[in-house]
């Protein structure tokens, strides 16, 4: 009989990259929650999500045998409620939590890493005069607990900014604040964290190079398999591309990684895939940790995959299985690969979007290449969700090449073979 694996999630993209992994022969995919189902929605419902889930899942012949996510908020946190549920492999709730609680992770890490974070402070953005309570030189960011995508998270270069941005919060911050506060209170963790009035938190800035570790803990030994470089746009904070494998020096690797594995044993995060999200500081020689997820980044599947001739999908089953993950190998068919995300950053309507033929053709002149066009026409960008404070993503582009050099130069051929037209507002 073969093995049913849930997936709270689930969509066609991914649900491809997990079916074409060597440890997906013998199993069965099933849908714990569709994507739709928790994305454009007017409220998080998140005990309702893990109710239908679970019914899902019991309802199975020969029940289930093991539970996955490669997306944020709500799924990364209900997966180790369902695993515990279901008696499934699977990492504690409360470890899951002191990585994507910003607040508390940052107190966890401030116990074992502390030169290696900023300084942060949590408050109230419903408070009056919260600002010189922060006391913070400009610029820091400001962001809430628990949010993904960058909703919310805002640069702050002033007063005025802030108060402005307060407002913007104030409005939107319980879309995802709320459902996730019910959540832990209902899963009976300390009440100092559970309680918190505070709602937010600031942080002073990380600069130099960004990049991602991918890695995993199974049976308390934690493995870093890749590091994914994260380009930002040369003039705002939002990605350009992410790069594989990464172009920094490996020593300020091994620094990275041997930080990152400090933390994740501290807190006994076990059985679990994760991403932690660093900065190198030329200048001081010195690592920051940003922050930590704990899943696979799906947008890192396909440069595994067109690297390693596998998507590192096939760690997250095996983990989800109970088995010690392989290596993925070196069986791709290109050197590096990049995913780039084509921003607007402006506001506006979608008037045109590239054509099936536009698609096809790019394909052809370029084997490899996946255009994952993101809007439609008659799309209204503003009312786009979850988008980051500063940018509207049209499309995905994902691609490879066998010289670093060439993943721009092919980016730059694309963009001149595929159409989008906004219309701006003014």
């Amino acid at each position: 009989m073969k093995k049913n694996i849930f997936v709270v999630g689930m969509d066609s993209f991914n649900l491809e990259k997990l079916e074409k992994v060597p440890a997906a022969e013998g199993c069965v995919f099933h849908s714990a929650i569709d994507i739709d189902e928790m994305r454009h929605v007017d409220k998080f419902d998140v005990e309702k999500l893990l109710s239908v889930a679970e019914n899902r899942m019991r309802a199975v012949e020969g029940g289930p045998a093991g539970v996955i996510t490669y997306f944020d908020f709500p799924a990364q946190d209900m997966v180790p409620i369902l695993a515990s549920r279901m008696g499934l492999p699977g990492p504690s709730f409360e470890s899951v939590l002191k990585c994507e609680h910003k607040y508390w992770s940052r107190l966890e890490q401030q116990k074992v890493i502390s030169k290696h974070i900023p300084a942060f402070y949590a408050f109230d953005p419903f408070d009056e005069d919260i600002f010189d309570s922060i006391n913070m030189p400009f610029p820091f960011w400001i962001k809430p607990f628990r949010s993904f995508r960058s909703f919310l998270a805002f640069e702050i270069e002033n007063r005025g900014q802030f108060e402005a941005t307060l407002e913007e919060i104030r409005e939107s911050i319980d879309f995802i604040h709320k459902p996730f506060m019910q959540l832990l209170q209902d899963q009976n963790l300390p009440e100092d964290i559970t309680q918190m009035k505070e709602s937010c938190i600031a942080e002073t800035p990380l600069y130099g190079r960004q990049c991602t570790l991918e890695g995993y803990v199974y049976n308390g030994k934690v493995k870093v398999y890749g590091v994914v470089d994260s380009v930002r746009d040369q003039h705002f904070s939002s990605f350009s591309r992410y790069e594989y494998p990464s172009s920094l020096p490996k020593w300020v690797q091994k620094k990275m990684m041997k930080v990152c594995k400090r933390f994740i044993r501290s807190i006994g995060f076990d059985n679990s895939a994760f991403n932690v999200e660093f900065f190198y500081d030329p200048f001081h020689k010195q690592v920051y940790l940003l922050e930590i997820n704990t899943r696979i980044s799906q947008s890192h599947a396909d440069l595994f995959e067109k690297v390693h001739g596998v998507s590192h999908h096939q760690i997250m089953l095996q983990l989800a299985l109970g088995e010690k993950p392989k290596p993925l190998g070196n069986k791709g068919k290109f050197r590096y690969a990049a995913k780039f995300m084509l921003r607007t950053f402006d506001s506006g309507k979608v008037v045109a979007v590239p054509s099936d033929e536009e698609i096809a053709s790019v394909m052809n002149k370029m084997p490899g290449t996946i255009v994952k066009v993101l809007v439609r026409e008659g799309q209204q960008l503003a009312k786009m969700e979850l988008q980051d404070s500063y940018s509207y993503e049209l499309a995905d582009i994902f691609i490879g090449a066998d010289k670093r050099s060439e993943l721009v130069d092919k980016y730059d051929r694309v963009i001149e073979m595929i159409t989008f037209s906004i219309k701006k507002d003014f």
